[in-house]
């Protein structure tokens, strides 16, 4: 499903005038230098054809013979020289193997184009004999002034042209480009092919590496068999399941071209690299990512097109297009392989209603810094340890598979990971007392983690059919949970004490460290004997503020009116794990309460 769908979505781009992907036969690579021969095969000059990008020399994007897997990585055989360009040590004979590498590159040639009558290749063969023949010949390339050191390295890649046809390179040339795009190979197995359906076909028994996978040590296969123990039946590599070689460049291509630097079509979530793409073109291509990624620091979110979603699925709007096909494929390295973390397959009115569900089950109040709505990576920080070196999240803490686990719930409409429950309720105990580097206080409870603990309880409850109330998007004064009830209660008892340190005319308190440093994570999971203390605590702190001449009747009416909502039983010796997670959402709602205040909380109302 997944090859088809890539394969389909290759021939798609195939046949679009705008679309610069690669026809069969062919790939974008890069090229650093061309050298000039004429035509009995003498060498008359070499230059660059790199330029400058970030302060390093880049060698130009140009479309290349492909001819097999060594196009994008090379074996330790020796034999696998790519058509008419490579590095300079299999065009050179450079390093280990280095006579071995141009045999190679001439074989290569030979048996692709050995019938060829174009005198570019005539001259070229020329010259790579006299390579063979004499190391000399080609040390007028070594020894030059400017480009010599560079590609002694035998990492450069070279091309040729003719100094008669300077600025067309010999595969460009009209005759040998078509002889290359319909070269096939005849050589290997043939059968079925398990993408097209297609009998008689050429078997691809290596298939391309991927390029650009975030976190791959070596650029991986999707589809590899290279040891005993993955075979069956004595079949050996990929004749395990058989893809023609059609469909395997077609697959390939597309996946590498959706991996693309700056590809619009994928964004990273942890160590799994998403990309997507419809069966037919569709603008949702283009926008998926500003629904669910993150925007790049130097750009300012813009959340209209989210906010014209949400509108458009409220009213019921769906257009016809959006019954197109859509795919997502998310995906992250293991060893020389890629680990597939999702798939789905669906439609893009499915994608775009379930996104919206997301968005409204993540809705929490905030305040005015915090963003409307939070990307995928901005939930996955949060769920990462906070630091004074990190106040937002630790990339690096983030757990492997937790990417993907959130981002399967959001397509599929399903419960998130009962692990974001445990994790955020962790996170929130154990940073209770952080501060960042100017010694600013760290809120534990932040809008990303107390919009994630709801958007779990909301979404858990609605699947599982249960009726009893859950907590919501602000402050509920009707909500007798007993975890959300303590949560605004713990929220109501720092209030007390800040505000008994707060001296006439200032703002901020004189207090080096709230309850909250010092008693949050024991008040979660031990509410019964915490709290005694704490109102203890709050009976000493009214007293201070009274003293002071100020009015604590505002204070009074809030610890009575949330004490109000504590049940007969009184308060329990523990909480569940939703009630520890509902406590903090009850002490954010509670605390975000107290900063959108307008009334003059000294007036008492």
């Amino acid at each position: 499903m997944i090859l088809k769908a890539l394969a389909d979505y290759y021939e798609r781009m195939l046949n679009d005038p705008e679309c610069d992907v690669a026809r069969p036969g062919w790939f974008w690579g890069r090229l650093d230098y061309v050298v000039s021969l004429d035509g009995q095969g003498n060498f008359k000059s070499i230059r660059s054809l790199q330029t400058e990008q970030d302060g390093r020399l880049v060698g130009r994007t140009s479309l290349l013979p492909f001819i097999g897997k060594q196009a994008l990585k090379h074996a330790n055989s020796g034999k696998d020289a790519n058509l008419l360009w490579d590095n300079s040590s299999f065009v050179l004979g450079l390093g280990g193997k280095g006579e071995l590498k141009l045999e190679s590159f001439i074989s290569a040639i030979k048996k692709s184009l050995g019938d060829s009558k174009d005198d570019a290749i005539e001259s070229l063969i020329l010259f790579l004999n006299k390579e063979l023949a004499s190391p000399d010949a080609y040390m007028q390339i070594l020894s030059h002034p400017e480009y010599g050191e560079g590609i002694s390295s035998g990492q450069a890649s070279i091309t040729f042209e003719l100094d008669s046809d300077q600025n067309c390179f010999v595969f460009q040339r009209e005759q040998i480009s078509e002889k290359i795009s319909d070269l096939t190979d005849t050589s290997g197995p043939v059968g079925t092919c398990l993408v097209t359906g297609k009998t008689g076909q050429p078997i691809e028994q290596c298939h391309v590496v991927i390029k650009n996978l975030y976190g791959a040590k070596k650029d991986p296969n999707l589809i590899s068999f290279n040891k005993d123990s993955f075979s069956s039946y004595g079949k050996s590599q990929s004749l395990n399941s058989p893809v023609s070689t059609t469909a395997a460049f077609a697959y390939t291509t597309a996946l590498n071209h959706l991996l693309r630097n700056k590809s619009r079509q994928k964004f990273q979530l942890g160590d799994t690299s998403t990309v997507f793409w419809a069966r037919e073109n569709h603008e949702f291509e283009d926008e998926f990512t500003d629904f669910l990624g993150e925007p790049p620091k130097e750009v300012e979110p813009d959340y209209g097109k989210i906010r014209s979603l949400l509108s458009a699925v409220k009213k019921g709007v769906r257009p016809p297009e959006d019954d197109i096909p859509f795919y997502i494929l998310g995906i992250a390295p293991n060893a020389a392989r890629i680990s597939v973390r999702f798939w789905y397959a669906g439609d893009i009115r499915d994608v775009k209603q379930r996104i919206a569900q997301h968005f409204e089950d993540l809705e929490v109040v905030r305040a005015p810094h915090d963003r409307e709505f939070l990307s995928l990576k901005q939930l996955l920080l949060a769920t990462s340890r906070h630091s004074t070196k990190y106040p937002f999240g630790d990339r690096e803490d983030i757990a492997p598979n937790l990417g993907g686990e959130i981002f399967r719930a959001v397509i599929n409409g399903t419960t998130y990971p009962r692990t974001i429950l445990q994790k955020m309720v962790n996170r929130v105990k154990s940073e209770q007392g952080l501060c960042d580097k100017k010694g600013k206080q760290l809120a534990n409870v932040t809008h990303a983690r107390a919009a994630l603990i709801k958007g779990f309880l909301v979404r858990d409850s609605r699947l599982k059919g249960i009726n009893t109330k859950e907590v919501g998007k602000m402050l509920d004064k009707t909500n007798v949970n007993i975890g959300y009830v303590l949560g605004r209660l713990f929220a109501a008892l720092e209030k007390i004490q800040i505000e008994s340190h707060k001296k006439e005319g200032q703002k901020k308190p004189e207090l080096n460290k709230t309850i909250r440093d010092t008693y949050f994570s024991a008040a979660t999971s031990n509410p019964l004997v915490i709290f005694k203390r704490l109102q203890d605590l709050a009976i000493h702190h009214l007293a201070k503020i009274r003293n002071s001449g100020k009015s604590t009747v505002w204070l009074d009416k809030l610890m009575q009116e949330v004490m109000d909502k504590i049940p007969a039983s009184g308060i329990p010796v523990t909480l569940s794990l939703e009630d520890q997670g509902r406590f903090a959402v009850g002490y954010y709602h509670q605390r975000q309460d107290f900063f959108n205040k307008i009334e003059d909380e000294t007036k008492g109302e």
